[in-house]
């Protein structure tokens, strides 16, 4: 195969990770690891792994004006962002955490509107009200809790915090991240990541019960920090080496697809009519958003 090929594999891979991550990691909480100390482990592991392939390559210094927009990037990504995400996975479902991470092109290009002045068409500004039309349908329906959502709305509400920060991160991390190789720039948002929630992860980290542990859960924690968490940075890494930026962020379109359907294959969670209106909803809203205008 050739390195185009290579590439639309490795961004495929990426989604398709991101994808089986929302039922993988939703299986172990509450009743193994709480969504905190989950994400204790997630940080951990993450720096670890990354500071660890740092060895491998030139040794890289950041510059001193470049601190505080890499401490704002952990905040939001490494912090916020993880955090509002696994609380949101323990309360809701895997079907609406597919469907939330479909908003993220939507709201990148909101906030690029509101801070980087970036212009907005009318198919654009349709397509920013037909997403988040979308998620206050989910929103608004959070009211069906199980024994395995116990508060849907609120992890709804979680879930669209993540996505506002996620995309936040985006564009602060830019700038750097064409400015810096990605290994220096993962390990020192994992390491700064890991101290900001340190306070908040750690008490729930030392409650976990190793030793009784079942091998099915060992696996999907294996699979969160190996795959979901790092893994899939240097999938993307080399898919947007060798592809067009908008090439591998159409793969996000296949996202909830991946996500639902593995949820609802597995028994973990169902699909039903108002879940699928917002899900198509967002996904023609992401469309118009995402769609490039016509040469006149």
């Amino acid at each position: 195969m050739n390195t185009r090929s290579w590439a639309l594999l490795a961004a495929a891979g990426a989604t398709t990770i991101y994808g089986l991550n929302h039922t993988v990691a939703k299986v172990v909480m509450p009743d193994y690891v709480g969504a905190f100390g989950f994400i204790f482990i997630r940080t951990a592991g993450a720096t670890f792994l990354f500071w660890l392939l740092s060895f491998l390559i030139p040794k890289e210094k950041i510059e001193r004006q470049d601190y505080l927009r890499l401490f704002l990037a952990a905040l939001m990504g490494m912090c916020i962002n993880m955090l509002s995400f696994f609380k949101g996975l323990e309360l809701s479902t895997p079907v609406n955490s597919g469907i939330f991470a479909t908003t993220n092109p939507i709201i990148i290009l909101l906030l690029s509107y509101l801070f980087l002045g970036e212009k907005i068409g009318m198919r654009k500004f349709l397509g920013i009200t037909m997403g988040f039309t979308g998620a206050i349908m989910l929103v608004l329906y959070g009211h069906q809790n199980t024994t395995n959502a116990p508060n849907v709305m609120l992890g709804n509400i979680l879930f669209m915090i993540n996505s506002i920060f996620f995309s936040g991160f985006i564009i602060v991390i830019k700038p750097l991240s064409e400015k810096y190789n990605t290994v220096t720039i993962m390990k020192w948002l994992f390491l700064i990541g890991f101290i900001l929630t340190l306070p908040i992860t750690v008490e729930e980290y030392s409650q976990v019960k190793w030793m009784s542990m079942p091998d099915d859960v060992l696996w999907r924690i294996a699979f969160v920090v190996l795959g979901t968490t790092f893994t899939t940075y240097l999938l993307n890494l080399y898919a947007l080496r060798n592809l067009q930026a908008s090439t591998v962020g159409a793969f996000a379109y296949a996202q909830p697809i991946i996500a639902i359907g593995y949820a609802v294959y597995t028994g973990n969670d169902a699909l039903n009519g108002v879940k699928a209106m917002a899900c198509l909803i967002i996904m023609l809203g992401v469309y118009l958003v995402s769609k490039k205008p016509t040469k006149g």
